[in-house]
């Protein structure tokens, strides 16, 4: 439908009412025609359907202020609608090139301030009053369907980052019509919503709600010869392998966003955007605390009672000694810095040394021996003293 014909189209004829009617007047005048011709009420008839339609598009511009105003702008400009060209002269005939008038072409009498004081051409007035950019946009770009996938790593994998690949299915444009959802490739522009893929109802007040387009689910096209393979969707379910690069640091439930990696946008809109879900296994040494790694280190008595140097493992590094002073006890957390998990700035987290105190299961003839001679050295000594006298002034 082309801008010429909402112009010479009288929407007020359309709903029956005055063009002075207010907005609820013509709020009950839509309702009324509404439920007489909806096409639940009138199954099979097609005069019923193509009078609702008119009734919806005559509503969708009175029913809101703005377009009303344009409308009414637009219709008292060339008068009531009346397109008339002739060869020139008087009665109202006019004598223009309709795509001068409607396009603004370089060079033509519109360019600049326009007829009738619209500023930039009369274009920019119906592109106003249809909220599209003039015929050559109504089918609007679409932006592609975002997509959600898994992905397990090793725990090594998810300290060092990783590059894993991912087959993921989802609708993209079909290729045996070229999204077009026409067998010919030829779709008609869908009447109800001009090609928006959307339609304004009234809420009241003034204001008008938008919807997808029931007739056309959205697109803005309707298929002529709808394609075998997507049923005239234009969309078929796509699969492919790509390569996905899971930075360093991630952690275990972690939702990474890959923009533009989603399905494919439709006539020229952006693809959507791919989410990732992180699930990251364990290690039999380390553990993870935030960016910090964590790892338990066995030591002997003598190691903590006297002091001394042991060597840590680290997550596939060389191995870094740590000083145990004399006396430490058992359960004690020790820091060995730049030694754990890689930070979003680049830097590393530290590894979380935790001492614990080996007790043998079985000791030798000496180690008894030595170990009796210890007992009876350290008798008068009573590690539990402190905790009886707590606990009596408690």
């Amino acid at each position: 439908m082309s801008t010429k014909d909402f112009v010479e189209k009288d929407y007020y004829k359309v709903l029956g009412v005055p063009k002075d009617a207010t907005e609820a007047e013509i709020k009950k005048a839509y309702r009324k025609l509404a439920r007489e011709f909806h096409p639940d009420a009138n199954k099979g008839d097609a005069r019923a359907e193509e009078r609702f339609k008119e009734i919806s598009e005559a509503n969708d511009v009175l029913g809101d202020a703005k377009r009303r105003k344009e409308y009414d702008e637009a219709r008292a400009l060339f008068g009531n609608g009346g397109f008339r060209p002739g060869p020139g002269g008087g009665g109202g005939s006019f004598n223009f090139d309709l795509g001068d008038l409607f396009g603004g072409a370089p060079g033509g009498p519109q360019q600049g301030q326009g007829a009738g004081g619209f500023g930039g051409g009369l274009g920019d007035v119906f592109g106003g009053l249809f909220n599209r950019g003039g015929a050559g946009t109504r089918t609007q770009p679409r932006r592609g369907q975002d997509i959600e996938s898994e992905v397990t790593l090793s725990f090594t994998e998810a300290v060092d980052g990783a590059t894993v690949p991912l087959r993921m299915s989802s609708q993209a444009p079909c290729k045996a019509c070229s999204g077009t959802g026409d067998k010919n490739g030829t779709p008609r522009v869908c009447p109800t919503c001009v090609g928006t893929g959307q339609v304004s109802r009234g809420s009241g007040g003034g204001f008008s709600l938008t919807d997808p387009c029931v007739d056309c689910k959205g697109r803005g096209l309707i298929a002529q010869d709808p394609c075998e393979v997507c049923k005239g969707s234009g969309r078929a379910k796509s699969s492919r392998t790509m390569q996905v690069r899971i930075p360093a640091g991630v952690s275990d439930g972690q939702r990474i966003r890959l923009r533009g990696k989603g399905a494919p946008g439709e006539r020229g809109g952006p693809a959507g955007d791919l989410y990732v879900v992180v699930h990251v296994g364990s290690h039999p040494v380390f553990g993870r605390r935030d960016d910090n790694l964590t790892v338990t280190v066995p030591v002997t008595f003598a190691e903590a009672a006297l002091g001394g140097e042991v060597k840590v493992p680290t997550l596939g590094g060389p191995p870094v000694t740590l000083k145990l002073p004399p006396g430490t006890p058992n359960g004690r957390t020790m820091r060995a810095r730049g030694k754990g998990a890689v930070r979003k700035d680049g830097t590393r987290g530290d590894l979380l040394v935790t001492v614990e105190v080996a007790v043998p299961k079985d000791l030798g003839a000496s180690a008894r021996d030595a170990l009796e001679a210890y007992r009876k050295a350290t008798a008068d000594e009573d590690p539990r003293a402190e905790l009886f006298q707590a606990a009596k002034g408690a």
